[in-house]
């Protein structure tokens, strides 16, 4: 096939003359997608392998699901988004489902598989609109701060910034330390980097950081490139049945809850930024674009891997002139083109990924700002359930005291009808949940 008959072929199935673009322009686009999300192919086998998951396998699995769920973001729904495993999925598998409340990785893998189901079956049902609309803003925009800041809290213990104390708690670690130093040092980078708009801002972090790990002989070096190592201690190991169990349900929910919508705000806003919505504001082709996603996270589960989500650093490819799926198809098969740099990741301390996750929990956190604090109704549950969060170590508790607050708020303040029956029943389920587990 000749270069022109390629060209021609792309721009009449992508649409490109329609929306004003071509070939070069998305693929550049795709190429700053990738930069701006390839953080993820280090971060997440970091944080699954405390889990007990074998670090390769998470890597490949990484690297699987985000390559399948943007290639197919791209063909199915011609978005220019890219998806990977999600930041704070990932820590709530880690952290709130296996180690918190000592569930097998495998089970937890069934969960994510369950949910993922569910979310495809809910994708194709003409009520997606409606739950997507059906929980409270503010609950959104607190759960969104929330893992932001669950996340910051992980970074610094990572980092030994915070250490656990008998009578506090917490405490500072000893910060001045070769491993919190570095730490910092990276986060101030990726910080100052973003500030000036490059678009690799926070894998430069992770690589310098590293670096300066090697040079000081605090971590050993691997190498760059080899063989994509084996994925068979993660691949197809999860357990359905024991995910269906009835401890499993909220776990389940909370996963579903985190999904559904940080893939509907993310959709939203990079739309939004690239001009795709249609008149009336609303996003053409959800069904597809849910379906991708939900599909993603079936397909991450069998691969061996938390819930995978749309990314909004597809912004940054949408910035460089992304308007078609063509865009996120340019960045899937960079993901796959990641699978030769095993080597490189095994490279990456934990401290120089907690510069990232610092990172991401600060933007994170900056959904709080648009809470409606004039309406304390409205603001405080979204703030118990950021808060509930971090302190209690889990994203699903965070998301449950938020609705039960939110409900029991809403009744006693004589305002029951401004609650929705989606709200009702996800409070309801977290409250048997409490009464009788």
């Amino acid at each position: 096939m000749t270069g022109s008959r390629l060209v021609t072929l792309l721009d009449r199935y992508f649409k490109l003359d329609e929306h004003g673009t071509n070939v070069r322009a998305e693929s550049t686009a795709g190429i700053t997608t990738f930069l701006a999300m390839a953080y993820i192919t280090i971060v997440n086998p970091g944080i699954l392998s405390d889990a007990g998951m074998d670090f390769d396998a998470v890597f490949v699995a990484t690297c699987i699901a985000a390559a399948v769920g943007t290639l197919v973001m791209g063909i199915h729904a011609n978005y220019p988004i890219g998806q990977a495993p999600g930041m704070g999925q990932n820590a709530f598998f880690t952290f709130g489902v296996v180690l918190g409340m000592g569930h097998t990785w495998q089970t937890a893998l069934g969960a994510v598989f369950v949910s993922g189901v569910i979310f495809v079956v809910l994708s194709l049902l003409p009520v997606r609109e409606w739950l997507v609309n059906a929980i409270p803003r503010d609950l959104k925009l607190g759960i969104a701060s929330g893992i932001g800041m669950f996340l910051g809290f992980i970074a610094l213990k990572n980092a030994g910034i915070v250490v656990d104390d008998a009578v506090t708690l917490v405490a500072l670690g000893d910060i001045i330390s070769l491993e919190p130093m570095i730490c910092i040092a990276g986060f101030v980078a990726i910080v100052a980097l973003s500030a000036h708009r490059f678009r690799g801002a926070i894998i430069t972090g992770i690589l310098a950081a590293t670096a300066v790990g090697w040079v000081f002989g605090d971590v050993e070096f691997n190498g760059f490139v080899a063989m994509p190592p084996s994925m068979a201690p993660v691949f197809l190991q999860l357990d359905i049945l024991a995910a269906l169990q009835w401890s499993m349900v909220t776990v389940i929910l909370s996963m579903l809850i985190v999904d559904v919508f940080d893939t509907a705000g993310t959709l939203v806003g990079v739309a939004s930024r690239a001009r795709l919505l249609d008149s009336d504001g609303n996003l053409p082709r959800l069904r597809k674009a849910l379906l991708s996603d939900s599909t993603a996270t079936v397909v991450g589960a069998v691969a061996g891997t938390s819930s995978t989500t749309s990314y909004i650093e597809s912004a940054a490819g949408v910035e460089a002139g992304g308007r078609t799926g063509l865009t996120a198809v340019v960045c899937g098969v960079l993901f796959l083109g990641c699978l030769f740099f095993a080597p490189l990741a095994q490279s990456v301390p934990p401290y120089a990924t907690a510069s990232a996750l610092l990172f991401v929990a600060a933007i994170m956190a900056q959904s709080l700002a648009s809470v409606n604090w004039s309406d304390v109704t409205e603001s405080a549950p979204a703030v118990i359930t950021a808060i509930t969060m971090p302190l209690s170590f889990s994203i699903a508790e965070g998301i449950g005291l938020g609705f039960i607050s939110y409900i029991l708020i809403k009744i006693v303040s004589g305002r029951a009808r401004e609650c929705s029956l989606a709200a009702y029943v996800i409070a309801m389920i977290f409250a048997l949940k409490y009464l009788f587990l």
